[in-house]
């Protein structure tokens, strides 16, 4: 049974959707400034198709994972499971998910979160074979699930405040993308894929990375500008968050040929992201 549990923690890779869900459940609560039990259903929801997604991108990328160190023991290429039956999870997780989002939610909110699934399965996942850039376009996958949050808890779809978050988790996600590309470069080559060392140098590489994580930390300081936190303390917390951030990156300037500075630097934009969920969340909850 452990074995079976531990395999469905791979192929749902639910780590990452848990973080998935954690943004919706943010956009949820800053749409609404509360939690109660009708965030259940959405939440779920979302879980539950985050991790068919999540399953579907094993089946889709089952070859090239048996070329990369990185995943060549995940539980298709190393035989765990068959390829088969991880559809057969995948697609069961997306059917109870959707059903979950319509009935908790409604339709609008059931085609952000499909739309989030096609555009990571049917966009980023093929189009990341094609072009290095193509973390660009597939940051998008980032900027949605608050907005489904947002929708689900009844905000308005077109409000600023919504479309700064959603453009604060699309910018944050891009070096995101770009740090982790960087940190398995080899791999990646190994498997076929366009890598970024392939139009960039090194030091090009560390001056881009350097001006997308500032971006990420200049975003978070308009949180504040659109009103979305208001308590003082909070907004002089993310100030300094963002300062710590661009500080600790400051390293990718002198250290390009350093993986250790980019693992480093995907850590810490990683922290400042949860950062601004839970202050924020803070503010909307308990202060404002």
């Amino acid at each position: 049974m452990k074995k079976q549990f531990q395999i469905f923690t791979e192929i749902t890779k639910l780590r990452i959707t848990i973080f998935v869900t954690i943004t919706t459940m943010f956009g949820f609560i800053a749409a609404t400034n509360s939690i109660g039990v009708n965030i259940l259903l959405p939440t779920i929801g979302i879980l539950l198709l985050a991790c068919g997604s999540a399953a579907l991108n094993h089946f889709q990328e089952r070859k090239t994972d048996a070329m990369m160190d990185r995943t060549k023991n995940r539980p298709i290429p190393s035989g765990k499971i068959s390829a088969s039956s991880v559809l057969t999870i995948s697609l069961s997780l997306i059917i109870l998910g959707s059903l979950l989002l319509f009935i908790g939610s409604g339709l609008l909110t059931l085609a952000f979160g499909l739309l989030n699934l096609i555009w990571y399965n049917g966009v980023y996942t093929p189009l990341k074979k094609i072009s290095a850039l193509a973390i660009i376009p597939g940051s998008l996958v980032g900027a949605i699930p608050p907005l489904v949050g947002w929708v689900a808890g009844g905000g308005y779809l077109f409000d600023p405040q919504i479309i700064l978050i959603s453009f604060f988790f699309f910018i944050w996600q891009i070096p995101h993308f770009w740090l982790l590309l960087m940190v398995l470069d080899k791999d990646y080559q190994k498997a076929g894929f366009p890598t970024l060392t392939q139009i960039f140098n090194q030091r090009q590489l560390g001056r881009i990375t350097f001006i997308w994580i500032v971006a990420t930390g200049v975003t978070g300081l308009l949180i504040p500008l659109f009103q979305i936190s208001q308590n003082e303390f909070i907004n002089y917390s993310l100030f300094i968050a963002a300062l710590w951030l661009a500080y600790k990156s400051i390293n990718l300037l002198h250290q390009t040929q350093e993986t250790s500075a980019f693992r480093f630097a995907f850590r810490s934009i990683n922290y400042f992201a949860l950062f601004v969920v839970l202050v924020v969340s803070i503010d909307k909850l308990f202060v404002s």
